[in-house]
């Protein structure tokens, strides 16, 4: 079984449903979970946030928090996924939990944190878990580094 399918096992069995926020892997996380059969009894669906200001027009990031600290940070992380949980809400339910993708693939940095910066978030109806992480590796290898690393913070939640 793989990690997708595992955190989407553990979804639906709690009967949660998942929204995913993407910036840096550019809709590659959605990509994974809807490749496991059976994913839309569990995701409502994902945002692709890639330009800094979609992160708080559409997934209610702090601007200041943007302002301040730019897209790549641990909090911004933390945002994303619970404003997502909102953004792809159904039936005026929110999506139980949300995560998030965001960091710098490369080839250059924007703000001066070195390429293979990445944070990833997990928001619950419980709890908010964020992790830090600085890959090694051409973009596509950051990109695909990220979307491992996102999926697995989700099955380890899910299975705690």
């Amino acid at each position: 079984m793989t990690v997708a399918a595992s955190a989407l096992a553990a979804l639906a069995a709690r009967g949660w449903t998942l929204g995913v926020a993407e910036s840096l892997t550019g809709g590659a996380v959605a990509s994974e979970l809807v490749a496991v059969p059976g994913a839309s009894a569990v995701l409502n669906g994902a945002v692709v946030a890639y330009a800094t200001p979609v992160k708080h027009t559409l997934l209610g990031v702090d601007e200041e928090l943007l302002r301040a600290h730019g897209p790549v940070h641990a909090e911004v992380a933390v945002q994303m996924a619970d404003g997502v949980r909102d953004a792809v809400r159904v039936d005026g339910r929110r999506a139980d939990v949300g995560i998030a993708t965001t960091g710098i693939a490369g080839p250059d940095s924007p703000d001066g944190q070195p390429v293979g910066t990445v944070h990833v978030a997990v928001v619950t109806p419980d709890m908010s878990q964020s992790e830090a992480f600085l890959f090694d590796g051409e973009r596509a290898e950051i990109r695909a580094q990220t979307v491992d690393a996102v999926l697995a913070l989700l099955d380890r939640v899910m299975r705690e």
